[in-house]
């Protein structure tokens, strides 16, 4: 066999995973449910100046309530959401100084959110003292999860008035600790010192500061601002240990895996591969966020080995720099060995023809400032042999571009939480500068999906605000199938630009065997990704973006596979439909084929997934089909 290796440096590196799916049974492990969002405690300020009149009208104090009762509302059934509040105990006087900058409550903690509990709880807030923003930040990060991706939003319309502990401090303090901890700052109606201070709480954290002027803003901005912060996302899988060598190493049967990777120590995960199958094995890592990231490069490595651990000479590697603004890298390996005839000599040899392979995953160039260990997602599918394959491939869709009005979505952080658009149409959204959000679309065999993203134009404009912008298309198993990226400085733009479209053409199995037309990775139905990232800047203004989908074509039958009533399953029952909406039930497989489960793409997105770093900004763009 001949040596692959595919190296990509990653200056905007993404997220690539595979559709949610329903979890096919692990033997002797049950699945574990993935955690969606991240808790999220918001602070608010309930010091005395809250008690001022708002331009809107009212008092900020009745503007921010207003806000949290806009957030509550809105937030998902699911998600994790507390309140704590500092300054309603005291008043503002000196003798009360030492008693004020301790009064920090938690009035409800980060559960499932009560959204009765919780308007209530907000209702009852009355301002009278103190503003200990970095006493009130420790108390929430301790309420919060010990482990995992967390977030914090913080609404203070003025400085900290009890330092120490300086709330910038406690901020470095919670990174330094490696907590997976993100604080958002809105600073409502404030001056340029307060500014300041709430910006670098955000920003050593890795996470983000907008301002509100007013109520008006506010109502708008921190629903958004909260709804960002839902979008961390905690790896999750099944627990499985990789061993150092390929004899010890664990079977993993189809579906999605959550590990250990340790610096520069290859582990080894086993999957028996039936004869004429193809397996997929995807590794992704996600990397905290790092105040200084300049010089974080990191890679990944994957290997295939046969029986014996004879080397099947095939080698993946992606690398990527800046790791430290949130990079999730990801490795993967379509196996095709299985479905390769043997030499003739009546043995299949090692590493073609059916049996047990061993895929060896290692984190292999690791930067300075990389924590020893970060956890792992892996992904295991095998498609059955193909008895028909069904129509022949085709190009491209051609874009149409929706009418109609538009919808409004709030993106995942993950592809696990993609937010769904459900068909040709025109869906808006907002991304605050530093966010890698994902939005996935259902393709059955037949159909193919052509979009573009257009950012709109903002008020805050010039090359302060240059952030790198750029879109990226993603098959269901985690394969990036067309990307574009640009330069943004404030004033709309749309990707890809000259009027095009990103495209996939329509969705059938032998689009695999049409390698001269870059449609290998359009051959296998269900959830395709679009991602849409936003780099970070100092200038951190919001940016609204609108998505214009066209899904063409009419589901056909697919492909039918080799009988295996036992294992054969798709994607998913809801994700994976046969034509006309209903999974086949025959025996003879037709609606079978690849049996695997999401690989979810990482959370620590922390955070939200961040990309290319504002001092690299990519002005070339980068098409591929």
């Amino acid at each position: 066999m001949s040596f692959r290796s595919r190296a990509l440096v990653a200056v905007a590196a993404g997220v690539i995973g595979l559709a949610p799916v329903a979890t096919p049974a692990v033997a002797q492990q049950a699945p574990q449910p993935g955690v969606e969002y991240a808790p999220t405690m918001l602070i608010m300020d309930a010091s005395g100046s809250m008690l001022a009149p708002d331009p809107s009208g009212g008092t900020k104090m009745d503007a921010a309530k207003n806000a949290v009762r806009g957030f509550v509302a809105a937030a998902p059934s699911a998600a994790a959401v507390g309140l704590t509040v500092y300054g309603t105990s005291t008043g503002s006087s000196d003798a009360e100084q030492a008693t004020g900058c301790q009064d920090v409550k938690v009035l409800h903690p980060a559960r499932t959110i009560d959204k009765p509990a919780l308007t209530a709880a907000t209702d009852g807030i009355v301002p009278r003292g103190y503003t200990p923003i970095g006493t009130s930040l420790r108390a929430a990060a301790a309420e919060l999860p010990q482990e995992g991706p967390r977030s914090i939003v913080l609404v203070s319309d003025g400085l900290d008035t009890c330092a120490p502990p300086d709330p910038c401090d406690v901020a470095r303090e919670l990174s330094a600790q490696g907590n997976e901890i993100v604080v958002h700052a809105i600073g409502f109606g404030v001056d340029d010192p307060s500014r300041a201070q709430l910006t670098c709480i955000a920003q050593s954290t890795g996470g983000t500061y907008t301002d509100a002027a007013d109520g008006k803003t506010l109502e708008q901005v921190l629903p958004r601002v909260s709804a960002a912060a839902l979008r961390t996302y905690a790896a999750a899988g099944t627990p499985i240990a990789g061993t150092s060598g390929y004899r010890d190493a664990p079977v993993a049967t189809p579906g999605q895996y959550l590990d250990v990777l340790g610096r520069k120590k290859p582990q080894y995960y086993a999957v028996d591969v039936p004869e004429g199958a193809t397996a997929y094995f995807t590794g992704t890592v996600s990397f905290p966020r790092k105040a200084d990231s300049l010089s974080s490069v990191d890679r990944l490595d994957l290997r295939v080995y046969g029986a014996d651990g004879e080397d099947c000479l095939t080698h993946e590697s992606q690398l990527a720099t800046r790791t430290g603004d949130g990079v999730a890298l990801t490795v993967r390996s379509t196996w095709e060995g299985a479905a390769k005839a043997d030499s003739g000599s009546g043995d299949a040899g090692a590493c073609t023809g059916g049996g047990r392979y061993y895929f060896a995953l290692e984190w292999g160039v690791v930067s300075d400032n990389a924590p020893a260990q970060l956890p792992v997602e892996l992904s295991v599918g095998v498609e059955r042999a193909v008895i028909d394959p069904g129509p022949a491939a085709g190009p491209p869709v051609e874009f149409t571009g929706p009418g109609g009005p538009t919808t409004p979505v709030v993106g995942g952080g993950s592809f696990d939480i993609a937010a769904e658009l459900p068909g040709t149409g025109r869906y808006t959204d907002i991304l605050q500068r530093g966010e890698f959000v994902f939005y996935r679309v259902k393709l059955d065999w037949g159909q193919g999906l052509a979009y573009r993203v257009r950012f709109a134009a903002t008020p805050e404009r010039g090359s302060e605000y240059t952030s790198n912008i750029a879109t990226t298309l993603y098959n269901p198993y985690r394969a990036e199938l067309d990307s574009d990226t640009m330069a943004y400085t404030g004033s709309e733009y749309t990707l890809p630009g000259a009027d095009s479209a990103l495209a996939t053409a329509p969705i059938r199995y032998l689009n695999r065997e049409a390698a001269d037309t870059g449609t290998a990775g359009q051959s296998v139905a269900g959830w395709y990704y679009i991602a849409v990232k936003l780099s970070p800047t100092e200038k951190v203004a919001p940016v609204p973006v609108e998505l214009e989908v066209h899904i063409a074509g009419t589901p056909e039958p697919g492909p039918r596979y080799v009988e295996d009533s036992a294992s054969n399953s798709t994607f998913g029952a809801d994700s994976h439909p046969r034509a006309g909406g209903e999974a086949s039930d025959q025996p003879d497989g037709t609606a079978a084929g690849i049996s695997t489960v999401a690989g979810i793409a990482v959370g620590i997105v922390a955070v939200v997934l961040v990309v290319a770093g504002v001092t690299v900004v990519i002005v070339k763009r980068r098409r591929r089909r």
